[in-house]
Parts: C-alpha cells; structure tokens; sequence
C-alpha cells in the first residue's frame, strides 16, 4: 500500500499513471466524493501490494533496500537492474511488502436515543471485518446495581458474521456523567456488588457478550484498591463463563500522577489481572479545549513507553481517535469545536480552497480557512500518514493492537492500512 501526498496539478488520472492502478481503484479506495478535485496536502491510499520508490540523489541500491527491510541483492533481481547498476535519480523501484504482524483491533460504537441507526450499523458492517472486537457504548449501573443496556439493534449479527466479539462495555455514568459516587457505591457495597456482577453474567450471557469490559472513569482516589479488588472478583467470576475481561485506562505517564481521571488507576494491578487494556491515548485536543491534535504523536509514545513498564505490551491495545475537531477562532474557553471525520475535513479544506499541511511533530494534518461569515478557524484531524504514524509505535513496542473510538464517522484509509500492515486476529465462537 502507498501513500501519495498531493501536489499541485495532481489528477487521479496521472496517479493512476504513475502508480500503475486503475483509477477507479483509487477512487473507490479513498472514496473520494469529487475525484476531480483533490487537495493539495491530502494523503491518499495507493492500493497496490508493496510499494513504489522513486530513487532520490545520493540514493544506492543498498541504502534503498535497508529502508525496504531486504537486501541489495533482493532488490535487484526484483527490480531486473544489475546489483552494479548506477541509479539515476527519478528512477522506479518496485519495493515488495513487509512481513505482516498479528494484532487486536477494537471499535467502540455509541448509539443515541433508543435505537441502533441505520447510518451507524452500516458503519458497524463496514468496520467488522477488520474487528477482533465489537463494543456498543455502553451498559450504565443503576446505584443498586442493576443494568440499563444501551440500544444494540443488530450489532450482534453484525459481529457473529464477520467473527468478532461483542464487547460488553459498562460504565459508571449517571445523566451522561462519570460520577464517582456511583463508583463508591459499586466497588466497596458488597450487597450491590454481588447483585451487578449477577447482573452482568445473566445479560451477558442472554446477549452473547465474551468480553467484559469495565470503563470506570473519575473515581476516588481512595477507591484504587477496591477497584482492583473488585477486578479481581469479577476476573474470577468471568473465567468461570469463558469470557475475556478488559479495562480501560486514563493516559498516564507515571504511577503517582495527580488529577480525577488518573489517581484510582492502577496500570501494574490491571496488567497483572486484565486479559487486556485499553489505554485512551487521545483528547489531548479535545471538543472544550484549545486547537491542537486530538493524539499528538509525542503524549501518546511518553504514555504507551509508561505502560510497558508496567504491564506486559502484548497486554496493550493503543487507543486512537477516528474523528478531528474545527475550532472558531480566536479560541475562548467555554466554547465547544465541532467534531469532524477525515472524509469531512478533506471536504472542508477543499470547499474552502485551502492546502492541508502536515505538522511532523505531532504526525497530524492541520489546515486553517475563513468562513462566510468571515471567522476564522482551525482544523486538526487524522489522515493516512497520522495513522501509519500510530501503526508504526504499535509494532515497534510490540503491542497488543488498537481501539477505535468510535465508530460512525468516515475514514476509509485506515481500514485499507490496517489490511496492508496487519493479520487482525479473529476468535473462535
């Protein structure tokens, strides 16, 4: 697979040249909603096998296939040139793919109101077939700990067919909130405790979950020990049904970090008794707060190079988000950005005539336009390069895989890239 970043007097019809692919595959790859006008700056996937390299001065045969992971000699004979052959700049080398890695890919979808959309499970559909887990967000707790299930429609069927399994997410939310008192109450009443662990085998078993999946967030500092002993208990409980247990982490880069989402925390406990995590490395910008990209590149290695201190890395899978933010400038706080897809981003720079820019840093692409209203904004999203970025720490620090939230907002080329890098793994019923 190949990323191609474009350039002025770009066309689908020279990629497809160039490239060697029909441009109805470029198209369809990247569904590109005006293939007639693309974008200075916008990433698009090459679907191809392998890659394509266009030898720069100073380049040799040898420096060349160090970068493809093969050797000089390889090369060659793949490329019919002699291993003597002096390379001209502008040349074209074919490189062949890499080794391909297993992994674990998570999605979380999360309907609104009391139905599954039609929009929302065509997503789901879409999605599946690169999912080793499916996790409708999410079952709240009443405070004596009984369940309220969210809308599922048909996202078990969806699941059973591509052979994935449906996560059975559950969070301590009250009116939309993470509250802590509802987490109080569930990890240190044992009368309570005992009735939501009840509660949570017979739906699960009634609904077909094989994974539990407990994202408490903004406990009590002093409720860290229980909630590993709860855990514990449910961890036990859990194994008896044969299911999988997981958690979800806030991004921590140390043991004693100070703050509400952080402290009740524990990544040690959680490796050493989760059958995975997933650490939420995402919302450093977020809808409230100032522009800047929603995973930086850098908070995202300082949290996942924390992590493996920790816990086992095959333990881990990365969160990712699958969606950016348009803020109005200039920023004020108590103002909210308007969350926006890759697809939708692509759309706005180029109704608006401007060049998507790359900020190498962060591993985001970012853009600014005026409004006709004349306001100016700013906006961060994720793009082929971004998440070939975050594919790259996953295999590096040996990862279990990646979540996604969330489902529902439309980015094809990570689902093409995941194909070219990955074996997702899929379980047995």
């Amino acid at each position: 697979m190949q990323i191609h970043v474009v350039e002025r007097n770009d066309t689908v019809s020279n990629l497809a040249q160039r490239y060697s692919v029909p441009a109805s595959e470029i198209i369809s790859a990247n569904e590109l909603p005006d293939p007639d006008r693309l974008v200075i700056g916008q990433a698009i996937v090459i679907p191809i096998t392998g890659r394509f390299y266009w030898v720069r001065p100073g380049d040799s045969l040898y420096s060349i296939a160090q970068q493809a992971g093969i050797s000089y000699q390889e090369l060659a004979r793949i490329n019919g040139i002699s291993i003597h052959q002096q390379l001209r700049p502008g040349l074209r080398l074919y490189l062949p793919p890499s080794p391909k890695k297993r992994a674990e890919f998570n999605a979380y979808v999360e309907p609104f109101g009391n139905t599954v959309s039609a929009s929302l499970e065509t997503s789901a559909r879409k999605a599946a077939p690169y999912l080793t887990y499916l996790a409708p967000f999410a079952f709240r707790v009443n405070r004596d700990g009984t369940l309220v299930a969210p809308p599922l429609g048909n996202l078990r069927a969806i699941a059973d067919v591509q052979n994935a399994i449906l996560m059975m997410v559950i969070c301590n939310q009250e009116n939309g909130q993470f509250s802590d008192e509802l987490g109080r109450i569930l990890l240190n009443d044992e009368t309570v405790q005992n009735r939501f662990l009840n509660e949570i085998v017979q739906t699960a078993s009634r609904l077909g979950f094989r994974d539990i999946h407990f994202d408490f967030e903004y406990l009590r500092p002093q409720d860290r020990e229980a909630y590993n002993r709860f855990l514990r208990k449910a961890k036990t409980r859990f194994s008896r049904e044969g299911w999988l247990m997981s958690t979800a982490l806030a991004p921590k880069t140390s043991a004693t970090q100070a703050g509400r989402w952080y402290e009740a925390h524990d990544y040690r406990a959680h490796g050493e008794i989760a059958d995975f995590v997933v650490i939420m490395t995402y919302e450093w910008g977020y809808s409230g707060g100032p522009p800047m990209p929603v995973s930086p590149i850098g908070p995202v290695l300082d949290v996942l190079r924390y992590a493996i201190t920790e816990m086992p890395p095959n333990k881990i899978l990365m969160g990712q988000n699958l969606y950016g933010y348009d803020w109005t400038l200039p920023y004020q706080t108590g103002t909210t950005a308007r969350a926006v897809s890759p697809q939708q981003a692509i759309r706005l720079a180029g109704a608006h005539n401007v060049p998507i820019l790359y900020n190498t840093t962060s591993q985001a692409p970012h853009f600014d336009y005026t409004d006709e209203n004349n306001r100016r904004h700013t906006v961060w999203f994720e793009d082929a390069r971004s998440i070939e970025a975050k594919f790259n720490l996953l295999t590096e620090l040996g990862l279990r895989g990646m979540s996604y939230w969330k489902l529902g907002l439309s980015f094809p080329q990570n689902w093409l890239l995941i194909t070219d890098r990955f074996d997702v793994v899929k379980r047995p019923s």
